[in-house]
């Protein structure tokens, strides 16, 4: 009896689990990548996000001034491309570690930004000696910026 007891509920655990996974998956945020479409390091950086487990969604675009303008990136934090998830926006070259913290915790931002197209950020390259801040911007019409996390050379 005890026997037949073990193996149910061994049987309903895993059941448990997979019903569990299939949930997780799906609810699983898409990102969508705006970007345009002849650049090549807009292209790896959407590689390295759907290689982290990211659904990605490409969209070519020719009017990134635009798209940028919609979803409120300040000009002077603006990146290469600009990529949503969760709410928030991504411009530029966000390292993979900074967009796993941001949706860790889900700060009240509008989005992060890696101004300009840094050597050794993240779909430019690798670099050890890569050093470039991730700016956090703030909801509202001031737009407020503040470091929210800093890429520095490996030791």
């Amino acid at each position: 009896m005890r026997r037949r007891d073990f193996i149910s509920t061994g049987i309903g655990a895993i059941a448990i689990v997979l019903t569990s996974e299939q949930a997780n998956a799906a609810t699983a945020s898409v990102m969508t990548i705006y970007k345009d479409p002849n650049c090549g390091c807009c292209n790896l950086w959407a590689k390295a996000m759907e290689n982290a487990g990211f659904t990605v969604e490409r969209v070519n675009t020719d009017d990134l001034p635009g798209i940028k303008k919609r979803f409120g990136v300040p000009s002077e934090v603006e990146g290469c491309h600009t990529a949503t998830i969760d709410g928030y926006f991504l411009d530029g070259h966000v390292p993979l570690e900074a967009v796993r913290k941001l949706l860790d915790e889900k700060p009240d931002l509008a989005g992060l930004a890696v101004p300009g197209m840094p050597e050794g950020s993240l779909g430019m390259g690798s670099d050890p000696n890569a050093s470039y801040d991730v700016f956090a911007v703030g909801k509202g019409p001031d737009q407020k910026t503040s470091i929210y996390y800093e890429v520095r050379p490996r030791s």
